[in-house]
């Protein structure tokens, strides 16, 4: 009985702890906070969460696949991608999946969609989400969409039969195959999708999101982009991928294939271009990066820059404060 005790009050403390960084011109200091505190606190206008900042097909329990929610002032959830473990990161965080009906998503990689099921139909079933889940992304998306709701059909009638309160609105996506452009703009929200490179997976998407004077552009996976970086101009934060460079001791059939992910990724030292050229008041590593990425962009690159890790929140106003989860 007691270590059971124990080992719910450890579980207890690691959720409400939070450790957090304060950037205003330059300077930083820490203070804490506690996750599910979804809404952006008064002046803050962008609230951005980093729910998974893992990336590729392999499974890693510390960092899950790609998504970010991004919360603005008027109460607008907007998620970014939906990679593996997303409803485990959302319900950490404190929110239903039924809250999230607006997805993006930045390309059609395993690793950047594995949990939409989870949330077009849990979102639904458990969620309480009672309107059409609305999904943007690259040619593919719709019928990706049309197909999910084939493929579990024997569950989506299943358990309409079991509860007749749950709305058929709820179950249907409202999915869309978007071109660059602005796709979204209501209620002073808007989004905006940017082409970038990522090799052979064409098209894939950046987004930036404006609101209330503040704005954050995320790059998805992509090369070395002209077009983020005059997409991404006057951000206050850009959120970018990095690719890990080859080890010089791989040979053979390894060093080939980590060559030819290497080839559709940014390198480290590739990103302190962009982080240089674009000048946003923070550069934030998501879908990559660690050390030995810090290191190598920190040879030209000196303005501020976070890596990140699951569950690290960015709150956008006249400063940019940086929360961590403390582990």
């Amino acid at each position: 009985m007691g270590t059971h005790i124990e080992a719910t009050m450890s579980k207890i403390l690691f959720l409400a702890v939070f450790s957090s960084v304060v950037l205003a011109n330059g300077s930083s200091r820490a203070q804490q906070n506690s996750p599910g505190n979804s809404a952006p606190p008064a002046g803050v206008s962008l609230k951005v969460t980093i729910l998974g900042s893992g990336g590729g097909p392999n499974v890693d329990l510390q960092r899950f696949g790609p998504s970010i929610l991004v919360e603005a002032g008027n109460g607008d959830k907007l998620l970014f991608d939906c990679g593996r473990g997303f409803a485990q990161r959302l319900t950490e965080y404190g929110l239903s999946l039924g809250v999230i009906d607006k997805l993006f998503l930045t390309h059609l990689h395993s690793d950047h969609i594995l949990s939409v099921p989870d949330l077009f139909l849990v979102g639904w079933s458990n969620g309480g989400r009672s309107t059409p889940l609305q999904v943007w992304g690259p040619m593919g998306t719709q019928h990706m969409m049309d197909s999910m709701a084939n493929t579990f059909e024997f569950d989506i009638r299943a358990r309409a039969l079991l509860d007749d309160q749950r709305t058929k609105e709820g179950i249907r996506a409202a999915a869309k195959d978007i071109d660059e452009g602005v796709i979204y703009d209501r209620n002073g929200v808007k989004v905006t999708a940017f082409l970038v490179d990522h090799g052979p997976i064409k098209p894939a998407f950046g987004y930036r999101v404006d609101f209330n004077g503040r704005s954050v552009a995320m790059s998805g996976d992509t090369r070395f982009s002209e077009n983020l970086i005059a997409y991404s101009q006057g951000v206050d934060v850009l959120i970018h991928e990095s690719g890990n460079p080859v080890p010089p001791n791989l040979t053979g059939r390894e060093r080939q294939e980590r060559e030819r992910i290497a080839a559709i990724h940014t390198m480290p030292a590739e990103t302190a271009v962009v982080f240089n050229r674009v000048k946003p008041r923070l550069a934030v590593y998501a879908h990559g990066g660690g050390p030995q990425a810090m290191a190598e962009a920190r040879k030209t690159y000196a303005g501020p820059l976070e890596d990140s890790e699951d569950l690290m929140t960015i709150e956008i106003s006249d400063r940019i404060e940086v929360r961590r989860p403390h582990k």
